[in-house]
């Protein structure tokens, strides 16, 4: 394949830059960071494709990142369970498909640069967190995404989007976007409150930040210790994953045998 021609990089500051990539459910974004994790440029999005199998998103990445200038690493934030730079569910494309697939290799080797790979719940945290406490963060999209930190250390991952919430139903089928739109925006708010509540009983945190698409939809007061959160932390965070703390807690060193 052909490789696309990039702009050059603009030496408003120094060291690497970073290609952040954002894959939800509903759309794919992307921007290039400074070494301080500030956009260089302004972000870009494209619908996600479906069906969307492996080989159709590496396509559609090829052309959200193509108008982007250079860049020197890659982070990517997944909308589902990843484990060591592969895919172990991903319950918006079908996880049969992608169960097992090596994303962050086949990123790096698509792209040229090194990658790193981890859910875009906790690429969203990264982003947001104050480093103190117990932090949880919710992002309301597509799905619901969890991730939780203590002392702004990532803690195992906890896919709370399918876990049982009311009446069997679970936190994607109770407030996610197709829950959203099959209700009034009274009773989707009124669920987001009871969801607030049923998380603060089974953490106790001490912030609980909600972030993604429909956190703008949110239309009541919000409760102490719950804070809404930039969209673009989403693409924000991903300068997180390279820093080494972050990275050794986030994917630590497997043991030799």
């Amino acid at each position: 394949m052909t490789s696309t021609k990039r702009k050059p990089a603009t030496a408003s500051s120094r060291g690497p830059r970073t290609l952040a990539m954002d894959i939800g459910g509903t759309g794919l974004k992307a921007s290039v960071l400074d070494s301080r994790g500030r956009m260089a440029v302004k972000g870009v999005r494209i619908a996600t494709p479906y069906p969307c199998r492996p080989p159709t998103l590496i396509r559609a990445l090829e052309m959200l990142v193509a108008p982007l200038p250079a860049f020197d690493r890659i982070s990517i934030g997944f909308p589902g369970v990843v484990r060591d730079g592969r895919v172990i569910t991903a319950p918006h494309f079908g996880t049969e498909d992608w169960q097992g697939y090596a994303l962050e290799q086949a990123v790096a080797r698509r792209f040229g640069k090194p990658a790193r790979l981890l859910n875009d719940a906790e690429v969203q945290g990264l982003g947001i967190i104050a480093g103190r406490g117990l932090e949880v963060v919710l992002t309301l999209g597509t799905g619901v995404g969890s991730a939780v930190f203590s002392d702004g250390r990532l803690t195992p991952h906890l896919e709370l989007a399918h876990h049982p919430l009311h009446n069997g139903k679970t936190y994607n089928e109770y407030i996610g976007n197709e829950a959203r739109l099959s209700i009034s925006a009274r009773k989707w708010n009124r669920r987001v409150l009871k969801t607030i509540g049923v998380v603060s009983t089974l953490l106790n945190y001490d912030l609980l930040y909600l972030g993604g698409g429909n956190a703008a939809n949110i239309a009541f007061d919000l409760p102490e210790k719950v804070r809404l959160a930039s969209n673009e932390t989403g693409l924000t965070g991903g300068i997180r994953l390279w820093d080494e703390d972050v990275w050794h807690v986030a994917r630590p060193a497997r043991r030799k045998r």
